[in-house]
């Protein structure tokens, strides 16, 4: 399935990155968003590289936006600058490992299926290729497209795995489901049930 993303943002992204022979996805809330046609559409654009985010962040701010500052972020490897009205952020795909009492991942670069599945819900796994030859490409291993078309909030994977992870994302499943309108899914309804003190481990400013 191909995607048209006509604002012209992404083909001054295509261009860069084609350019540095890198391979990189829009990903995340902004393709959601796109896809449901929100009125209010998410302005930050999340991009997974194939790569060192960090550099490709750095090259593409220097084309796009010369003189912007480049926030960087080394112990996740990401990086972000503004240009006009969006926010912009690149990482290297990578997978994670988490401690049980904390939320702050391990990461380790790794592939675009890691990030994939890194993801909280299958409504924002789905990516769309930047790369010239395959522009606007949809990779939608957790059938996210069809979550979308069905309203439903689902974990990409084992949802005790997911929220035992990373507790917020219990509730951010509250949240979706309430912004959009969404129904959360059986199995990963019961288990933010089953998770729920986990709560207990994320900060009460991230709550």
């Amino acid at each position: 399935m191909n995607i048209c993303l006509n604002d012209n943002i992404f083909k001054l992204l295509s261009e860069i990155i084609t350019a540095e022979k890198k391979r990189a996805w829009v990903i995340g809330g902004y393709v959601r968003d796109h896809l449901l046609k929100r009125d209010h559409p998410d302005k930050d654009i999340d991009i997974v590289v194939l790569g060192n985010g960090i550099e490709i962040a750095r090259k593409a701010a220097r084309k796009m936006a010369p003189g912007t500052k480049v926030s960087v972020f080394k112990n996740f490897g990401t990086a972000m600058f503004r240009y006009e009205d969006y926010d912009i952020e690149f990482v290297g795909a990578r997978k994670e490992s988490y401690d049980r009492n904390s939320r702050k991942p391990v990461v380790e670069t790794g592939t675009l299926d890691d990030d994939q599945k890194r993801r909280d819900f299958t409504i924002n796994a789905l990516a769309i290729s930047l790369n010239k030859e395959t522009f606007g490409d949809v990779l939608d291993p957790f059938n996210g497209m069809s979550d979308l078309r069905e309203k439903i909030i689902r974990t990409p994977l084992d949802p005790g795995i997911t929220f035992s992870d990373d507790p917020l994302r219990m509730m951010r499943a509250i949240r979706f489901a309430v912004q959009l309108n969404f129904s959360i899914e059986e199995k990963t309804f019961s288990s933010i049930a089953l998770n729920a003190e986990r709560i207990s481990i994320v900060s009460q400013e991230r709550i």
